[in-house]
């Protein structure tokens, strides 16, 4: 079963208990000499402590805090991230209960064995050792009792005590508090939805199942729920483990993460949003294994061709370029200073290379981007936090693993295959169907909707225009809208193909770049001398 977190269904005096305990327990750790300004703020370790004092909830949300370096001073960041997630480990007794509960079965109906000791204890969920009845090796993902219940009084309670806080004191507004608890909220409704972990699992193995190198688990459905997760058993070792003894080993593995991170954003629009060494294991024939999907993220396709055009811009030092790709990715409001804006990203790009290019990190580059951002009044999605994180966690992986490894070298050869693949004859094919029929739903549909809001317009206030005008400027208007469409066509054919000349790829790309260019400006002459002579036949 999984678990819907809904803080508007539940009433003040549900949440009234746990409002209470939150507010001494942040009285005792003096929290409220914070609202006389940063200078009464309690020490970070002390901010950590508390966190951790008051349970599970409190722990993820410390840990969400953590990506926000754009709302809190370095320093408490660098304490929120060590923010611990192990709990003692729930009795055997609770176990064996959740399970035949969620799967409908004896415990030893369902496995032929099953450890009473777990690989793992976490906030969420357990993991168990165990054999299914035909003989197949399993991981068994459990999760723990009565979180609904817990997760959905303390949503509750930091919702009103959020509101209560800015009602209190308004400069607190500026931090969009209520925005990060709904965020919050979903995503912690995402990561103890079982089911919807299951269903990313099938999705990542399918978008990487060329990478020869990389293994997932795949997820045993009949014994797996809301509340239940069975999966195949991963025999490795963690990769930081594995990696003082097989130094070696590591550049092909860093090329392999690098390759899944990109090759799922760019591709798929998918990303494992938690790539710690604790979930990158190395198997015994020296494939890398990912395991625990709970964390992902998901792009849309406007959203990705965004994020290309900002790591390019980055890349470039374009600041205005960056400007627009970001504000692309963050929808902008009424209260956005694109000025302000574009002054702090040109900041931001200095920052970043004043150094050389390897040293340069994705991860700090977005953080900066979303600092300039939240200073200038953009409310920046919760997907672009998640992939800050996946980032700059990929990167500390990959320093741990190999310091002086060029992280970027390898960044650059995966971009270079996913641009050739991106500019393959097939995917051009695609992306130019797609257009024309678009195209044609447009035009051959704009007569009829042309006439029926001409028509509307003659039938009310301007009802002084008669029929025979108002259908003469109809065709006028059609007539345009085929010419801009057809010079819409003809630029997208130039813009392709002068992409495809500026990506140094040499044979056939270069020799289809160069037909669509000269076809779309041919395209554009062709439109222009046609106005030329329809112009000059009515006169």
């Amino acid at each position: 079963m999984s678990i819907t977190i809904n803080p508007e269904k539940s009433s003040l005096m549900r949440a009234a208990p746990r409002l209470m305990q939150i507010l001494r327990v942040l009285a005792r750790h003096k929290f409220f000499g914070a609202l006389r300004g940063k200078r009464h703020w309690p020490p970070p370790k002390e901010v950590r402590e508390t966190f951790e004092e008051l349970g599970l909830t409190f722990i993820k949300f410390g840990q969400v805090l953590a990506l926000r370096r754009d709302l809190l001073p370095d320093a408490y960041i660098d304490e929120l991230e060590l923010l611990h997630d192990q709990l003692p480990a729930m009795s055997m007794n609770t176990v064996r209960a959740r399970v035949e509960f969620e799967l409908g079965a004896k415990l030893t109906k369902l496995f032929s064995a099953f450890s009473e000791t777990p690989l793992a204890a976490a906030t969420i969920a357990q993991v168990h050792e165990a054999t299914l009845q035909d003989g197949r090796h399993v991981a068994v993902k459990v999760q723990r009792p009565g979180l609904k219940r817990m997760i959905s009084k303390d949503i509750a309670a930091l919702t009103y005590l959020v509101a209560l806080g800015e009602g209190l004191f308004p400069r607190l507004r500026a931090l969009d508090l209520p925005v990060v608890v709904r965020e919050f909220a979903n995503s912690l409704s995402r990561e103890t939805d079982f089911s919807r972990e299951a269903h990313s699992i099938v999705l990542f193995r399918s978008a990487l199942a060329d990478v020869s190198d990389l293994w997932i688990p795949d997820v045993v459905a009949e014994c797996s729920s809301g509340g239940v997760l069975t999966m195949e058993y991963s025999p490795g070792e963690r990769v930081d483990l594995y990696a003082k003894l097989h130094p070696e080993a590591m550049p092909q593995s860093i090329y392999t993460l690098v390759r899944l991170m990109l090759q799922t954003i760019f591709e798929g629009g998918l990303f494992h949003a938690d790539p710690h060494p604790g979930n990158v294991f190395v198997l015994p024939d020296g494939r890398l294994s990912l395991l625990d999907f709970g964390m992902t993220g998901e792009l849309d396709e406007p959203m990705r061709e965004s994020l290309t055009l900002l790591l390019e811009a980055v890349v470039k030092r374009d600041a205005r370029a960056a400007t627009e790709a970001y504000l692309e990715m963050a929808p902008e409001s009424e209260k956005v200073n694109r000025a302000a804006l574009l002054v702090d990203i040109k900041a931001a790009l200095y920052e970043i290379h004043k150094g050389d290019l390897a040293d340069v990190s994705i991860g700090d580059a977005f953080n900066s981007l979303l600092r300039a951002g939240s200073r200038n009044g953009v409310h920046n999605p919760g997907e672009f936090f998640l992939l800050t994180r996946a980032f700059i966690i990929l990167e500390s992986l990959i320093r741990q693993l190999a310091p002086n490894h060029n992280y970027m070298e390898s960044f650059r050869e995966e971009i270079s295959r996913l641009t050739s693949q991106h500019f393959s004859l097939t995917r051009i094919k695609e992306k130019t169907t797609t257009f024309a029929r678009e195209m044609e739903r447009l035009i051959s549909g704009a007569p009829g909707d042309t006439r029926r809001i001409l028509r509307r317009i003659a039938e009310g206030n301007l009802g002084q225009v008669q029929a025979p005008a108002v259908e003469a400027l109809g065709e006028h208007l059609i007539r345009n809208l085929e010419r801009l469409a057809g010079a819409i066509a003809s630029g997208a054919l130039a813009v392709g193909g002068s992409m495809l000349l500026m990506t140094p790829m040499g044979g056939w790309h270069d020799a289809l770049g160069l037909i669509m260019v000269v076809s779309g400006i041919f395209g554009m002459f062709s439109i222009r001398i046609g106005a030329w002579l329809r112009e000059r036949g009515r006169s």
